[in-house]
């Protein structure tokens, strides 16, 4: 199984889709125990939200799972959240609290799935964002991401339908922050929050250099919003899910839209 796909599109835009892949070796899903076995923690069918919502968007799906390793979480180790229940690189029980492994994966091991997995996903992903950067002037990363909407080991309560991450604003222009809060705004009756409890994983931290004209914003789905249940088997609602890329749609142009004026401005 090769660690990525990649969809080369000409536009300004790439979207990174590090959660929806389901692969495991078989001897790493040996080791799952049972309840693991169920993927809970991935962002199912993410990539089919985000399909074809835009020409000429570049699209780096992961098609590993994230219980093999962690393609949002630094290769370091560091913590993503300080202060708060996350998930490690390798992450050592699920969403919910639960431990994962019949026997927790060594220091080797990491290193390992670190070589075959996590680095090449970023390589393309790299070289994708350095081939648009090449092409405008400046590139888009659209960190895309969906999680259950209920989850009390993570957040209290109901997470919004949208959550946009800019780190803080470090991330990304302002102005493209912004237009992206005004498409939420302006988009339906989808809830959103900007910055609130997911504000950029590792990758929107990495890759985000709005000073020398790349950046990223991160966006987290509640699952809600386009399964027909957030339990197993997980399946996907095509009228609700329609509904949802349209709203997305609407934020993914506006993000161009905004992004293409920024690039006039230097000319």
């Amino acid at each position: 199984m090769k660690a990525f796909d990649i969809k080369s599109g000409q536009g300004v835009i790439v979207l990174g889709v590090p959660h929806s892949g389901t692969y495991l070796p078989p001897d790493i899903y040996a080791n799952l125990l049972p309840q693991a076995r169920t993927l809970a923690d991935t962002d199912w069918h993410a990539d089919r939200l985000y399909a074809d919502l835009l020409p000429d968007v570049t699209l780096v799906r992961a098609n590993f799972h994230r219980y093999v390793i962690d393609a949002n979480r630094d290769p370091g180790g560091s913590r993503l959240y300080e202060g708060a229940n996350t998930t490690d690189l390798v992450p050592k029980t699920d969403f919910d609290g639960n431990a994962i492994w019949s026997e927790a994966p060594g220091h080797t091991d990491i290193e390992s799935r670190l070589v075959s997995w996590h680095h090449p996903y970023h390589a393309a992903l790299a070289g994708e964002l350095g081939r648009v950067h090449q092409k405008h002037g400046l590139a888009v990363l659209v960190d895309c991401h969906s999680i259950r909407s209920r989850i009390p080991f993570l957040f209290e309560g109901v997470l919004p339908d949208v959550n946009l991450g800019t780190n803080l604003g470090t991330s990304c222009d302002e102005r493209i922050a912004a237009t992206a809060v005004n498409a939420c705004r302006n988009g339906g009756d989808y809830t959103f929050v900007r910055d609130g409890r997911f504000r950029g994983g590792w990758t929107t931290r990495h890759y985000g250099r709005p000073g020398k004209g790349v950046h990223a914003i991160q966006i987290e789905l509640a699952q809600s919003n386009y399964l027909e249940s957030e339990c197993a088997p997980f399946e996907y609602d095509s009228a609700k899910a329609e509904r949802l890329r349209s709203h997305l749609r609407g934020i993914l142009r506006a993000i161009e839209d905004a992004t293409t004026e920024m690039g006039q401005s230097h000319e």
